[in-house]
């Protein structure tokens, strides 16, 4: 296993995300106890050491078995990371009530790591607004020794960020961002990756593997990998990309089954770093997976200037793309959350005034309309 440094640690550059354990018959809310003891008792003994969890992951009941699984350890041989589940705006008033029980279900004394969760558009301002005392009261925590480390996690856009680190930046010790070759540009997490390298924040990475899509590619995009590496597995690839930025600590993975515990223990065992010419392959292979599934606006503005309802089209469009190439989730409605219903895409008229003016002769009104169908669903 390769270790990084974090301060006086040496954290273990695979982390078990507690996301996607094993279920039963399909049932997100029912783990499979046996098998998610059987896989931390293997990612223990082949030196995993760092274990992220959350207060929402499959309905509450993953603390409840990451907490019983790790309590068979002595509590030095770990590192435990969970979060604040700021994704739900109900629970801004309950930090304390909350942050109490995450210990009682996780059998604890203390986190090791602790995360504001999901920093986005739809909660900045809940997160920054002191009424709630978020921060006060896990700065307390911090000073109490119950918070060893303080970061957090962010799916929101790169102002977002921002904003939030021009808030609470100088106390934020590490960040989790969605990170891997496909958002590189896409979801432009390269510049979200030189924003924290500006604050000095070190960079854990969720979602490597693109919710297990970049798992697998078209037997074309195969073959050019393949002839780069032959002894690597497709899924390998997403790991030694992450292994080629050294902003990255903790690479952290939902594995599933043993199989994939094992596959990545096997990638992680060595590090392996893409090199320039392997870097930019595996960048095409995503710009053309790209250019099959998203509209090619490049955010001129011609079209807002025109648009009489006022509507920020070209960020719209953004969210469009993610929620096509994605099949769905949660990013787009997320942030579409946040915007006024004035703007939102259900809002456009279909006018076409901003098609007339469009260099890339976008259908933009069919696209909102596509789009107000989707986000309704």
């Amino acid at each position: 296993m390769i270790y990084k440094d974090f301060q006086d640690l040496k954290l273990s550059a695979l982390g078990l995300g507690a996301m996607r354990l094993p279920v039963i018959d399909g049932d997100d809310s029912r783990i499979d106890e046996e098998a998610s003891m059987e896989m931390v008792s293997y990612a223990m003994e082949q030196g995993i050491n760092y274990y992220d969890t959350a207060w929402g992951y499959h309905s509450g009941n993953s603390e409840l078995v990451m907490g019983k699984a790790l309590s068979r350890y002595p509590r030095e041989n770990f590192y435990l990371a969970t979060k604040f589940p700021g994704y739900d705006l109900s629970n801004m008033d309950k930090v304390e009530e909350i942050f109490e029980k995450q210990l009682e279900k996780c059998g604890v004394e203390y986190f090791d790591f602790y995360l504001f969760h999901n920093v986005c558009e739809m909660n900045i301002d809940a997160y920054l607004d002191e009424k709630y005392g978020i921060f006060a009261y896990l700065m307390k925590q911090k000073e109490n020794g119950r918070i060893r480390h303080l970061g957090f996690s962010a799916h929101g856009s790169y102002d977002i960020m921002k904003r939030f680190l021009d808030a609470y930046g100088e106390y934020m010790e590490f960040c989790q961002i969605q990170l891997n070759w496909m958002d590189w540009n896409f979801q432009n997490a390269k510049a979200k990756v030189e924003l924290l390298k500006e604050h000095g924040i070190p960079v854990w990475v969720m979602e490597p593997l693109r919710g297990g899509c970049l798992a697998s590619l078209s037997e074309e995009h195969g073959e050019k990998l393949r002839g780069l590496r032959p002894e690597e597995k497709t899924a390998a690839w997403a790991f030694r990309f992450l292994q080629a930025i050294p902003e990255v600590t903790v690479v952290l993975s939902g594995m599933s089954n043993m199989e994939q515990l094992k596959e990545n223990i096997h990638t992680f065992a060595e590090d392996k770093p893409l090199d320039e010419k392997e870097m930019g392959e595996l960048l095409g292979i995503a710009g053309e997976m790209l250019e099959k599934n998203i509209l090619p606006c490049t955010a001129c503005h011609y079209c807002v200037s025109h648009c009489p309802k006022g509507l920020n089209i070209p960020e719209l469009l953004e969210l469009y793309n993610e929620d096509s190439f994605t099949g769905g989730g949660f990013i787009a409605p997320m942030a579409l959350m946040a915007v006024p219903e004035e703007k939102q895409p259900s809002a456009c008229i279909g006018c076409r005034s901003c098609e007339a003016v469009c260099p890339q002769q976008i259908k933009i009104s069919e696209a909102m309309a596509d789009f107000a169908k989707k986000v309704g669903r």
